[in-house]
């Protein structure tokens, strides 16, 4: 299937990361955290296409697992609070995993690559998400924190 058939399969909405999504899971349990009440999990599907190849650099305080679902290949830079940054790529091919954890607190940002047309995988955050644990990354952030990494990941800062 093409993005635009999940799209339209799915009922995917504009993703304010950049790409597309569907929240499909919220746990009826929930748990405190240290700011708030939150599910114990919530899992969403998430596709970029070649309309939204990117997903913005972004974090947030809980861990989040991503599954491989279709399309690809598909990138993620992910850097670390000591200035590391990693690529792993999701997908198909030999070289390509299909499951990546980014635990709470690391950057992350996602793009297609290699031609992909599209890349779909489903994500699931625990404890559940919500806004008040996320955070976009800005130029003067990503300059303060880690300005080694500036022109690197300066495509991935949010549009406004």
């Amino acid at each position: 299937m093409s993005g635009q058939d999940w799209i339209a399969k799915l009922g995917l909405e504009i993703h304010p990361e950049g790409g597309y999504f569907k929240r499909i899971y919220t746990s009826a349990i929930s748990q405190a955290t240290a700011t708030g009440e939150r599910p114990l999990a919530t899992s969403i599907y998430y596709l970029l296409d070649q309309a939204e190849p990117r997903g913005f650099l972004h974090r947030n305080r809980s861990d989040i697992l991503h599954f491989f679902i279709d399309g690809g290949p598909v990138e993620y830079l992910l850097l670390d609070a000591d200035g590391e940054l990693r690529r792993v790529r999701l997908g198909n091919g030999a070289a390509d995993s299909r499951f990546l954890l980014v635990p709470g607190g690391r950057w992350k940002a996602s793009q297609l690559i290699e031609g992909a047309s599209h890349a779909l995988v489903a994500e699931v955050v625990t404890p559940g998400f919500d806004y008040a644990d996320h955070q976009f990354c800005s130029e003067a952030l990503l300059h303060g924190e880690h300005p080694q990494h500036l022109e690197t990941l300066r495509p991935f800062l949010p549009r406004r």
